[in-house]
């Protein structure tokens, strides 16, 4: 039998639950590391998934409480797709991925896990990054600690 050890899990089971947003809370405190938040604009941020579906899973969200598209203005919106575009310019030169998905899940429907603050999710692909491991036991295996990829990712963030 094969041990698959991922002691972050054990953080996020023991841990308080933060109580409100998701994305509001970190943005009010000082600790942008410890949020995992690599980048802030005057109306949207950039922030690290904390449990990513693999490593440099980035989140794009506007500042304001917002559950809908049709609830930002227009600075907003491309104060979003500014950062998105950040996002993976910067991923490219960081972690050299294959391709990307990108997408938004839009209420509970949608299948949204926070429907309350809009947000986009950006995934770096490789070519071979999908195995047996999430389709027959339902692990998924993370090449690397969040705060490792947050290492090697703010630099590229700092300065722009």
């Amino acid at each position: 039998m094969k041990v698959l050890w991922a002691p972050w899990r054990m953080t996020y089971i023991e841990g308080d639950r933060t109580q409100g947003c998701l994305f509001c809370y970190p943005l009010k405190g000082g600790n942008d590391k410890g949020n995992l938040i690599l980048y802030r604009s005057s109306q949207a941020f950039i922030i690290m998934n904390r449990f990513p579906y693999t490593s440099g899973h980035l989140m794009v969200a506007p500042n304001r409480h917002v559950a809908s598209l049709d609830e930002l203005d227009d600075g907003e919106m491309m104060e979003l797709m500014a950062l998105l575009k950040k996002s993976i310019l910067i991923l490219k030169r960081a972690l050299k991925p294959d391709g990307f998905n990108v997408g938004m899940n839009i209420g509970k429907g949608a299948g949204a896990g926070i429907e309350d603050h809009i947000h986009i999710h950006i995934v770096p692909r490789w070519n071979g990054d999908t195995n047996f491991m999430p389709v027959l036991v339902e692990t998924r295996v993370m090449p690397e600690y969040l705060e490792k990829t947050y290492e090697r990712l703010i630099s590229f963030f700092e300065g722009t």
